[in-house]
């Protein structure tokens, strides 16, 4: 009688939805790798199939959800792009279109001032160079009287706030909310840049330079209430 053979098993094939969640991050960590730039197109479904391993049914479901949150778009007669590397930015833009300033506002200060607090207790000289000439060209752009010059360096340095705090969390949804933040800044200046509408942020940097998280916290409030402008 022939000795029996074994023939190895056949790899088990995962259940559909756990292939489409994987396809799902593959897309992701793709579109955060660079590779496929805010902007630009990604490769067609056939390619996708063929560079992912997976069948068509999958690459279209997990390119659906993509959609769905906000991450790419899909043009007729064009193909699908990508809009966001952030699902939680559309989101957040989206809110902005429902009346609801002083909703977001009130997000702001909740995120600015625990991240100033935090930034007191935490900053190293790296940051504090960073707050400095975040400072410093905050002052040149409201100098050259453009506001959409001064918003993005008005941004730039709450950026760089909550950068010198720490906390991963808290930098990622705040990176979310950094078209409410330029929104908001935009409407508080309307239209123009006017002496009264100007806000010294010097304090602030320097409770963060001096080590004081109360007083941080303090002016990081101040700058959201009760005028909403930066």
């Amino acid at each position: 009688m022939p000795p029996s053979v074994d023939f190895p098993s056949a790899p088990p094939v995962p259940p559909r939805g756990h292939r489409v969640r994987q396809t799902i991050e593959q897309l992701r960590a793709r579109i955060l790798g660079g590779e496929w730039p805010v902007g630009g197109r990604i490769p067609t479904e056939p390619q996708l199939v063929a560079a992912l391993g997976v069948g068509r049914n999958t690459v279209r479901e997990a390119v659906r959800a993509l959609v769905h949150a906000g991450v790419l778009e899909c043009r007729q007669g064009s193909g699908t792009y990508v809009v966001s590397t952030d699902e939680l930015a559309p989101v957040v833009a989206r809110r902005l279109g429902d009346d609801r300033m002083t909703e977001v506002i009130e997000v702001r200060r909740a995120f600015e001032v625990e991240a100033a607090r935090l930034a007191a207790l935490r900053r190293t000289p790296e940051d504090l160079a960073t707050l400095d000439g975040a400072l410093a060209a905050r002052e040149t752009a409201w100098r050259g009287g453009r506001v959409d010059a001064f918003v993005e360096a008005d941004a730039a340095l709450h950026m760089a706030v909550v950068a010198a705090a720490h906390n991963a969390m808290l930098a990622e949804l705040y990176a979310s909310f950094g078209a409410a933040l330029r929104s908001t800044v935009a409407q508080a200046m309307g239209g123009s840049l006017t002496p009264e509408r100007y806000v010294d942020h010097t304090r602030l940097v320097e409770a963060i330079r001096v080590g004081d998280p109360g007083r941080a916290a303090i002016e990081a409030g101040a700058f959201l209430e009760p005028a909403p402008w930066a």
